[in-house]
């Protein structure tokens, strides 16, 4: 039996804040349900800790934060000290999407963001970098 077939990937795409831009973050659903990943979309205004509180619940692999407000240097490590609370953190892939700025990477980068896909990046590249990067449980 393959890696892939031994268990299911278990993503939370979280849209965070007031950003109401959320195409993108039905699409990469779309696209982690379709690679057989399952999925679970928090909606839209969510508070970091209302995405903790959902990923810690829900037992998630991959929290993937979709944001495109320019919160991201406030929201994202907020929703990091949050798993960090509950242990989580080392046990959570975490994810960002959306326009982030090259200024800001390497902040997010330090802080413990796996990644980050902007504007252009590929279903396949971020599919395959889950399944690369996911932690085994």
């Amino acid at each position: 039996m393959s890696t892939e077939q031994q268990r299911t990937i278990r993503c939370l795409v979280a849209k965070v804040g007031l950003d109401g831009h959320d195409r993108g973050a039905h699409v990469i659903a779309r696209a982690f349900r379709d690679a057989g990943f399952e999925v679970i979309y928090s909606g839209l205004h969510k508070s970091p800790d209302e995405v903790v509180q959902a990923a810690v619940q829900e037992d998630v692999d991959v929290i993937g934060i979709s944001i495109l407000s320019g919160a991201h240097d406030t929201l994202v490590p907020k929703i990091i000290e949050g798993l960090k609370e509950y242990d989580a953190f080392e046990d959570t892939l975490v994810l960002v999407g959306g326009i982030i700025p090259e200024e800001d990477r390497p902040e997010l980068y330090e802080l413990g963001v796996a990644e980050i896909f902007g504007p252009g990046a590929s279903m396949e590249e971020t599919i395959a970098f889950v399944r690369e990067n996911a932690p085994e449980r």
